[in-house]
């Protein structure tokens, strides 16, 4: 169960709904003008939390960027959460052979990569003296040690058990990492999907421990070969294709902005949270998402 979800018993509870009937009778008795007194909280902050968020900022320092860079990561953390909220109901539909409507989904997840990539410019003005000045009150605090992007990476098919180690004190996030590590990623399911759909897939592959991460088989690399032969529009695998691309690439385009980011901001210094920081990043970019939609346009 995500945050979403155990939160919204106070939601429904707290928010009362409202009939076009009862909106259109609302607006005659205003003129049109909007209503300005409620009994309880006003209904927009009982929805969004709005009185909430704005109280969970608490910087380190009196520096006036430190709530930038803060705020920025808090706003990167939801666009975490959204998006794999979104990969989950597409992995939900395609176990259930609906690719037409695991297309929606999917184009959020994408928009929403784009919103989270859209986060870095509020940090673009960081040089490092300007990061300096409270990086160090920040100890070993260390956006490696973001759960929710574990989540996201794992959700995506990137795939380290050793990465979870740093939450083995905090009982129910772990739980959760491993429950996620444990669970088949959405490449995984296309895969089977795939071999739904009569293409010779190897039974080790598609049975294999999806702890480890996978590697590139030829086999699907023929397939998606095959899938984009046909340029057909009712050809919803090959929609599917691209669908998966474009989240790749915006996922992509994140880690190279954070690469650009740590560049100009600490350069090759180590990671707050002893990492080798840029080298890490770096190198972590090399483990591709979706790899044979990616290798399989050379070949076509």
């Amino acid at each position: 169960m995500d945050q979403t979800e155990r939160r919204a018993p106070n939601r429904r509870a707290t928010v009362q709904p409202v009939t076009p009937g009862q909106r259109a009778a609302q607006a005659e008795r205003t003129g049109g003008e909007p209503t300005l007194e409620f009994a309880d909280m006003v209904p927009y902050d009982a929805y969004v939390q709005a009185s909430a968020l704005h109280k969970m900022q608490h910087p380190l320092s009196s520096d006036p960027g430190e709530m930038s860079f803060l705020m920025v990561s808090q706003i990167m953390e939801l666009y975490f959460g959204l998006t794999c909220h979104e990969l989950r109901e597409t992995q939900r539909l395609i176990r259930a052979d609906q690719i037409w409507e695991a297309l929606a989904p999917l184009g959020r997840a994408k928009l929403h990569l784009e919103g989270l990539n859209a986060a870095w410019q509020g940090l673009r003005w960081m040089s490092p003296a300007d990061f300096n000045r409270f990086r160090n009150l920040l100890g070993e605090a260390s956006g490696f040690q973001s759960a929710m992007y574990r989540q996201l990476e794992f959700l995506l098919g990137l795939r380290d058990p050793t990465l979870i180690r740093p939450f083995r004190r905090q009982a129910e996030v772990h739980a959760e990492l491993s429950a996620a590590l444990a669970t088949p990623s959405l490449w995984d399911d296309v895969l089977a999907l795939l071999a739904r759909r009569g293409f010779d897939l190897p039974a080790d592959l598609l049975d294999r421990d999806v702890t480890v991460e996978h590697d590139p088989h030829p086999l699907v690399e023929a397939a998606w070969v095959g899938i984009y032969d046909d340029a057909s529009p009712d050809n919803h695998l090959r929609l599917l294709g691209e669908a998966l691309s474009a989240v790749a690439e915006e996922f992509g385009d994140w880690r190279w902005n954070h690469v650009k980011a740590v560049q100009r901001t600490m350069g090759a210094k180590v990671g707050s949270g002893g990492s080798a920081g840029l080298a890490w990043l770096q190198r972590s970019m090399a483990r591709v998402v979706f790899p044979e939609l990616w290798s399989a346009r050379t070949a076509m």
